[in-house]
């Protein structure tokens, strides 16, 4: 069976909230994953981005909040549970450079490094929390259990400049291995995906100058990050649970 035939039986009917779902990687997300026959929420902080791309995805729910904010994180979690009386899959997929333009750590300030901190990693690390739950209640029922941390490179490589989002993302991969480990007795599969350069607002805030047509599509890696939920969601409860994969998409 190829991963189109995987996506279209086993994303049928999956409850997905996937954050950042406004621009970007998030946005082409909540699409595939819609016309995939998920259920799909998201969150993102712009309301006017929300309301619109509520509108444009038929049968979405849009949530606006702050995944940084952690007064933000129940509320988040408690609407999303709601719609649905559930959640199958989480997608942590939100994120923030640190200090625009790029600076080298040693002119870093504090308040821009703990910004790609709580965006990066405390906001995964709360809404991961806050939805356990629910998430163990939905792998006892072999429905899905799945947490998908979406990382980078710069989280395995030291790239100048990149101080607040590489040491975050760092964070972030390391946290899913020790969620992995801890929750495999609850048969929750965690995933650290690194979907690649691609062509985003994110990326062009970073690197202005580079050449879209050298990075890859957001659709691009949204196909294969649904298609490894899909392979997740298929496979037998004990075959993923609690593994994790670091995978270039």
């Amino acid at each position: 069976m190829d991963d189109r035939s995987i996506a279209d039986g086993a994303l049928r009917g999956l409850r997905i909230l996937v954050t950042g779902g406004t621009s970007g990687l998030g946005r082409a997300l909540v699409r595939h994953l819609r016309m995939r026959g998920a259920r799909v929420a998201f969150v993102a902080r712009t309301p006017e981005r929300v309301e619109q791309v509520a509108a444009e995805e038929p049968g979405t729910l849009g949530i606006v909040g702050d995944v940084a904010d952690k007064d933000a994180i129940h509320g988040l979690a408690l609407q999303a549970l709601g719609w649905r009386g559930g959640i199958d899959v989480l997608v942590n997929n939100a994120s923030s450079l640190g200090p625009v333009p790029l600076a080298p750590l040693a002119d870093t300030p504090c308040e821009a490094f703990e910004a790609a901190l709580a965006a990066n990693v405390l906001g995964p690390f709360r809404l991961t929390k806050a939805l356990l739950g629910a998430l163990a209640a939905s792998a006892r029922q072999s429905r899905g259990g799945i947490v998908i941390n979406v990382t980078s490179d710069a989280a395995v490589n030291a790239y100048a400049n990149w101080g607040a989002y590489g040491a975050s993302k760092a964070a972030l991969l390391h946290m899913t291995r020790i969620f992995a480990a801890e929750c495999e007795p609850l048969r929750i599969r965690f995933l650290a995906i690194d979907p690649g350069d691609m062509d985003t607002p994110l990326h062009a805030l970073a690197l202005p100058d580079a050449d879209p047509a050298t990075l890859r599509r957001p659709e691009q890696s949204a196909r294969e990050i649904a298609s490894a939920i899909a392979r997740a969601a298929a496979a037998p409860p004990d075959a993923t649970a609690g593994a994790t994969a670091e995978a270039s998409a």
